[in-house]
């Protein structure tokens, strides 16, 4: 990394290079930074809607990577998924242009204002930071938000505000959030995952509590679940102040929980006292906990329990987050990214519980290294629903140098059945696919386009 400050660059007239500009997190920051004044450029490997609106603002994307590219940037900014061996990024480093992390720009971004949020955990991340933004926004504060996906409220995965509040999904990937300088840290759980990067989950909570650490020890506040062991072994000395949140247990927790067609109705308390009524209009237990996450940071900023109410129901959900995509053959299709077995054990759960004759689900597995680190886990879980079809692994950032496949997790899976192509697949969900069922295409790869291809009748 380089020794000189980013944020020495950040300003008005100096140009930038983003390498990998259309991701979920370099679009938005090259809106912002764009906003700022800056002369953007940048380069992907593919032509996209994202690099489409981006270039809409005047912003020149090359598609593939050339040291040509660079131009006469000033620095050079990327995304984890671009690495050293990049044209544009050896291009940079030959010429003596400082190459620099996203999360170093997000992390000088952040420093100017008063309320930075930042929202971590190995779990959901995205819904909470979308109720978060639902909440900050009732409540008139005009923030500026990151989301790792896209909000329907925002039409987009981020907004440029212009309050005093910063509002960003925060990632453990590489370490990326500990480039973060939040005064208001959330850690929703910690568990074993991205373990082509972490060692084990000793060296994930490791990372989890630097980033606790980060947070300013008079001023700042770290919001946790009190009902997830790890974290709480985590923050285990904290000297910091800590805010509970948790079902039964916490400062912030529910009360009168109950549900109606799946989704939750309940009280929040905070410290004793009633905070909010909060009906959800998205199922399931899990989202009860991202709510009470969302109303304790929520609380903390001193933001009205109206605010909550008013932005908890109107919530509909994050894009590819139990989200409906429409009907085929009277089936109800939704999607759905969940890609670490908890995960897909809280969708499951969910959705065993709706009321349906038959519960499809369609899984990509996201990376080997996944795969083969939590393989008994997938195995338990995909047991689960009425039937479960399995997609080829989605490669992501990786190279099969395990030699694991999806058909080693259908081997191990009573009933379920292996589609070497995703149109394979798709083909078969509509033969099965019949009124009275849910399907489900659950991951974080490119199964969302089976659903879409079900609803349009591709």
């Amino acid at each position: 990394m380089p020794t000189t400050d980013i944020a020495a660059y950040l300003a008005p007239g100096q140009r930038a290079h983003l390498v990998g500009i259309g991701g979920v997190s370099m679009a938005p920051l090259a809106e912002v930074l764009h906003g700022m004044g800056l002369v953007i450029t940048g380069s992907d490997s593919r032509q996209s809607a994202t690099v489409e609106h981006l270039q809409s603002l005047g912003i020149t994307v090359h598609i593939g990577h050339s040291a040509e590219n660079l131009e006469d940037a000033q620095l050079v900014i990327r995304t984890a998924a671009v690495h050293d061996d990049n044209p544009e990024i050896s291009g940079a480093r030959a010429r003596g242009i400082p190459v620099f992390e996203r999360a170093q720009a997000w992390g000088a971004i952040m420093r100017s204002y008063k309320n930075a949020l930042c929202i971590s955990g190995t779990h959901g991340k995205t819904t909470t930071t979308s109720m978060c933004t639902h909440i900050i926004m009732a409540a008139q504060m005009d923030p500026t938000v990151m989301i790792g996906g896209t909000l329907p409220l925002l039409g987009a995965g981020h907004r440029v505000g212009h309050g005093d509040t910063i509002i960003l999904e925060s990632c453990e990937y590489c370490n990326s959030f500990l480039s973060f300088f939040p005064t208001i840290a959330v850690i929703l759980n910690v568990d074993a995952d991205h373990l082509d990067f972490f060692k084990d989950l000793a060296d994930v909570e490791k990372s989890f509590r630097a980033f606790a650490d980060l947070v300013p020890e008079a001023t700042g506040v770290i919001v946790a679940n009190a009902d997830d062991e790890n974290t709480m072994f985590t923050l285990q000395g904290e000297t910091r102040p800590v805010v509970t949140f948790g079902l039964e247990q916490g400062d912030v927790h529910a009360e009168n929980l109950t549900y109606e067609h799946g989704l939750p109705t309940f009280d929040i308390l905070c410290k004793g006292e009633q905070y909010a009524h909060v009906s959800l209009q998205v199922p399931g237990e899990h989202n009860v906990r991202n709510a009470l996450a969302a109303a304790a940071a929520s609380h903390v900023l001193g933001v009205p329990g109206t605010a909550v109410e008013k932005g908890l129901w109107a919530f509909r959900g994050a894009g590819r987050r139990f989200e409906k995509k429409g009907t085929v053959n009277g089936a109800d299709v939704y999607d759905d990214y969940a890609h670490h077995p908890n995960e897909v054990k809280a969708l499951l759960t969910t959705a065993m519980g709706l009321g349906y004759k038959r519960v499809i689900c369609a899984f990509q597995p996201h990376t080997y290294s996944r795969t083969q680190a939590l393989f008994e886990e997938f195995v338990e879980v995909l047991s689960v629903p009425d039937v479960t079809l399995l997609a080829e692994i989605y490669a992501a950032r990786e190279d099969n140098t395990l030699g694991i496949s999806s058909k080693d997790l259908c081997e191990k899976i009573p009933g379920s059945q292996y589609f070497p192509t995703l149109r394979a697949l798709t083909a078969h969900l509509r033969e099965l696919a019949q009124p009275g069922d849910l399907i489900l295409t659950v991951g974080a790869g490119d199964i969302y386009t089976v659903g879409e291809a079900l609803v349009k009748g591709e």
